[in-house]
């Protein structure tokens, strides 16, 4: 099994990251000045960190997470997301996504946060299995709230202890 790293991505890396969400079926596809923002931390109370993974310094994955803080105050932490997820195809089922995950979640514990959201499609088996393996549970659901194809999104939450 190939080794690989993960690590908080660079302004170099989004054109790779862009490119890996457009080769990702079933993403939603965010523009690239998004990704920009996740890294340049332009947001203002809402704060994004892009993670990456890398096999001998080639991309294979990449993960976003999101925490809305009142004001300035890094305290004053709101919520917390798992926004987005992706491996490539070749580098799946090698712990490459939960390793992305776990990555996000500390950021989040380091930022002060106590539960992490996320939504995620209920076809996607593979996904929830994951993140119920990571202590995420699911709270709800959003009837037809995917297109193309369309489908339902299951809402988990995981407690983030201290």
């Amino acid at each position: 099994m190939a080794k690989f790293r993960v690590r908080a991505a660079r302004m170099e890396d989004v054109a790779g990251v862009v490119a890996l969400d457009r080769a990702t079926e079933l993403l939603p596809h965010w523009a690239e000045s998004q990704y920009i923002a996740a890294v340049a931390q332009t947001d203002g109370g809402v704060r994004r960190r892009l993670f990456m993974a890398e096999i001998a310094e080639r991309l294979v994955g990449f993960a976003v997470g999101m925490i809305a803080i009142a004001g300035d105050e890094v305290s004053s932490v709101l919520s917390a997301e798992l926004e987005s997820v992706a491996v490539a195809a070749a580098a799946r089922r090698m712990g490459v996504a939960k390793a992305l995950c776990e990555a996000v979640i500390e950021w989040a514990r380091e930022l002060g946060a106590k539960e992490m959201e996320l939504e995620v499609r209920s076809g996607s088996a593979g996904a929830i299995q994951l993140y119920e393996g990571l202590g995420f549970r699911p709270v709800g659901r959003r009837v037809g709230y995917y297109r193309g194809p369309e489908d339902d999104a299951v809402l988990m939450r995981l407690g983030i202890p201290d």
